[in-house]
């Protein structure tokens, strides 16, 4: 079914590819979409107990297979487009056929079973085809208990994990927020900033426009990248969490020498989505001579003396983030951040002392948050690994269940 409504047909809830590729289980109370269906679609797709629900189609084939579960009669809410609903026979168990698409064969076999380009697809002979063994139906029920407890533990390790990379992530940005707007020194004077994100600062810190920092600013080259040549080209993708990953590199044979990037040199987003427009990345020793940047990104290289670290922190901070991306120009669904208005904003400058010591504070702080969330995220990922193999070995018959389902 599609997400259109007509006059001529029912009103009906829709159950859709997102609900289902975030969610275990299909229930009521969910916030599904309002759409409209024929008498025969509302017979043929209104969710029952017992179904599961597949997506099929997706950009990538990983993302193909994905499932969730409706364990109660779901009366008024239909299965939408881009999924397969899965209807158990005489004799077989919903919660199992649930368990065995999300067994590791099953999703392998999926994954190279889909077809397509720029968007993968399962056919329905490649669903229909599917081929499981069949245990009894005590023994289906059995399995499928046993694995709603224990996933459900370890479900609850993963949630505990989660929110501890959360609240991890939120106390270091508290960190940087506080130490490049209010300084290391909690007893020196203060002063009204007269900026509303800043708020108070150290009364010795200048007050000025953002672009006085700055030695130079440039855009990037606007020639067509290939896979590989002589000169790395860092695009939007590659500033992540700002800093800069060059695991996707293109390439160009040559540019102007003034173009290649230096060691502390800053490259912020400037066309990008509203949630990433305006980001900035530092230019560090990893990225190597040879390395420029593209259109949308702007280079902007800080004066002798400056400390380009404290001012990536800065030029991060949510506050003045917000206040850059509220007015950038927005066309298309695109924002775009002007490396003139961009310099007018005005920011906080400490003495260059400082923002060394600044920078050299947040690098140890920072360092240790970021390797307690990596650790965390290992958790998980771990967790994640041993929840897929043991619903893999229970459903292929590789654990005894019984007894153990109790």
């Amino acid at each position: 079914m599609d997400k259109k409504s007509y006059e001529t047909e029912a009103p009906v809830l829709l159950c859709n590819y997102t609900d289902v590729y975030y969610s275990d289980v299909i229930a009521m109370g969910m916030e599904f979409m309002s759409a409209t269906a024929s008498p025969q679609q509302i017979e043929t797709f209104t969710l029952r107990a017992g179904d599961t629900i597949i997506t099929k189609d997706s950009e990538t084939a990983d993302d193909i297979g994905i499932s969730a579960f409706v364990p109660n009669d779901l009366p008024g809410v239909v299965c939408g487009y881009h999924l397969t609903m899965i209807r158990p026979g005489e004799g077989v168990s919903g919660s199992f056929v649930k368990r065995l698409f999300d067994a590791k064969p099953t999703k392998a076999h999926l994954e190279v079973s889909a077809n397509g380009l720029t968007r993968v697809g399962l056919g329905q002979y490649a669903i229909d085809n599917l081929t499981f063994a069949w245990p009894p139906r005590e023994e289906q029920t059995a399995i499928a208990t046993f694995l709603d407890r224990e996933t459900a533990k370890i479900d609850a390790l993963v949630a505990e994990q989660q929110e501890l990379i959360a609240l991890l992530q939120e106390k270091r940005q508290a960190v940087i927020s506080h130490a490049v707007t209010k300084g290391l020194n909690p007893s020196v004077p203060m002063k009204d900033s007269g900026v509303e994100w800043l708020g108070e600062v150290p009364a010795h810190w200048a007050i000025s426009l953002l672009k006085r920092a700055f030695s130079s600013v440039d855009y990037g080259i606007s020639e067509s990248l290939d896979s590989d040549g002589n000169i790395a080209i860092l695009r939007m993708g590659n500033i992540v969490d700002g800093h800069l990953d060059l695991s996707d590199l293109k390439y160009v044979n040559a540019v102007d020498p003034a173009l290649l990037l230096r060691a502390g040199d800053l490259l912020y987003n400037r066309t990008n989505s509203v949630d990433l427009v305006g980001k900035v990345g530092l230019v560090t020793a990893e990225v190597g001579e040879a390395t420029s940047f593209a259109s949308y990104l702007v280079r902007l290289r800080v004066r002798s003396g400056a400390c380009a670290k404290y001012f990536a922190q800065l030029l991060n901070h949510p506050g003045f983030l917000g206040l850059v991306r509220s007015s950038a120009f927005v066309a298309i669904g695109q924002c775009n951040l002007n490396p003139n208005r961009y310099g007018e904003f005005i920011v906080p400058i400490p003495p260059a002392a400082e923002q060394d010591a600044i920078a050299n504070f947040l690098e140890s702080r920072v360092y240790e948050f970021d390797r307690l969330v990596i650790e965390a995220k290992a958790a998980v990922n771990l967790l994640r690994e041993r929840r897929t193999a043991l619903i893999s070995a229970a459903v292929t018959g590789q654990i005894d269940v019984r007894g153990l389902s109790a």
